[in-house]
């Protein structure tokens, strides 16, 4: 008991000089330790990183889960170590409701069998952003959170020494400056005093306190000395963090590419099934306008028909259900209404129908009536064909 009581009256002892000289700091009063250079540079670039990670962190949080609701709720069953529940997804529940309809207004109606079709490609976006979610978070997320509760807590809490052991080191040499100038002062007035029996003792009691600071002096020095480089090592290991971050920023960039991708192919398979299905159900009209059928070609304005094409993915048919596909070869282009295009990215011919593109290259493009109008016609040299307009720059 003894023993404690000591302890937390020396703990008491250095708290209190400690706050001394920090507050004689605070008002200019006392002389302070400054760090060198490079070590501000650390702490700097340090302080930053902690920060940009916090907002990097909790804005990727907020992507992945816009619901402040959940985001708390998963927040707490993390900090009671207990797994996360399965939650349904925007799509998949959407995919639910649509099923539902369908079921209930009639699954063998146009409407109906459309509904199935949307609520499927919907259930697939859903999983897709559901794996995407569960992908950033390990691969992203996790190694974040990692830093700051891991490292950022080790590297603050060498720094909190590192300025204990500076105020320490402050506080000392302020008591070795004060043991100097108290025996200074003391020397000077026994050279004026004749009775060195009484100058003595208080010369010899002022010399060993002075003799006692410059040690507890280079005491704390050494202590600093030793605490800084600790603290100097881990600040320049922020370098592998920026490392490491980097690696997982690209694995967070892998995943949206991937999840977009699938998405988009989702999509595009969805557009595919209602492009066919539309014709049928709603003959003369094509996908993406609600306007009916084209006239014959003589009385149709090929430029108009270009100029007002929506870029929605589609592989209707050239022709219109019910009637003959037409020969590209026997299909001359319009007098007026071709143009130039730039082709943005290569493009595979899925049949000898379509004409297969190189990126950069450039083409004569041209529309006939009755034509889908997410496709074009595409002339190169001698080669014809149709190709989509997804994949074109329209020059003027």
């Amino acid at each position: 008991m003894d023993f404690n009581m000591k302890k937390l009256a020396s703990d008491a002892g250095i708290f209190f000089t400690r706050a001394v000289q920090f507050t004689e700091e605070k008002f200019g009063q006392a002389e302070k330790t400054e760090l060198d250079a490079h070590f501000e540079n650390l702490l700097a670039r340090a302080d930053s990183t902690k920060n940009w990670t916090e907002k990097i962190l909790r804005q990727t949080e907020v992507l992945l889960q816009p619901n402040p609701s959940a985001r708390v709720e998963e927040f707490l069953y993390e900090k009671l170590d207990r797994k996360v529940p399965s939650r349904v997804t925007n799509g998949e529940l959407l995919a639910q409701y649509m099923a539902d309809a369908a079921s209930e207004l009639g699954p063998t109606t146009p409407y109906g069998k459309t509904l199935i079709k949307v609520a499927e490609a919907e259930k697939q976006l859903g999983a897709a952003e559901r794996d995407f979610i569960h992908t950033a978070s390990i691969s992203f997320l996790t190694p974040l959170r990692n830093f700051l509760e891991g490292d950022w807590k080790t590297i603050s809490k060498e720094r909190r020494l590192l300025q204990n052991r500076r105020l320490d080191l402050d506080a000392c040499k302020a008591r070795l400056k004060k043991a100097k100038a108290a025996e200074a002062k003391a020397t000077c007035e026994g050279d004026t005093v004749p009775d060195f029996q009484e100058t003595r003792p208080r010369n010899y009691i002022l010399s060993a306190s002075a003799s006692a600071a410059e040690q507890e002096l280079r005491v704390a020095q050494t202590e600093f000395d030793r605490q800084a480089e600790v603290t100097r090592l881990l600040l320049e290991g922020i370098s592998s963090t920026h490392v490491n971050h980097l690696r997982c920023l690209h694995e967070f960039v892998k995943s949206q590419t991937t999840y977009y991708a699938q998405c988009y192919r989702h999509m595009l398979d969805l557009q595919k099934q209602l492009g066919s299905s539309q014709g049928a159900i709603f003959p003369g009209t094509f996908v993406g306008t609600t306007e009916p059928a084209s006239p014959p070609l003589s009385s149709t304005s090929p430029t108009t028909a270009a100029a007002t094409m929506p870029v929605v993915p589609s592989v209707a048919s050239l022709a219109p259900p019910g009637e003959a596909s037409l020969c590209l070869e026997e299909v001359a282009p319009p007098a007026s209404g071709t143009r130039k295009a730039r082709v943005l990215y290569d493009y595979e011919a899925a049949d000898s129908s379509e004409l297969a593109l190189l990126a950069d290259e450039l083409i004569t493009v041209y529309s006939l009536p009755g034509m889908d109008p997410d496709w074009l016609i595409g002339e190169r040299g001698n080669k014809k064909g149709k190709v989509p307009v997804t994949y074109l720059e329209l020059l003027s």
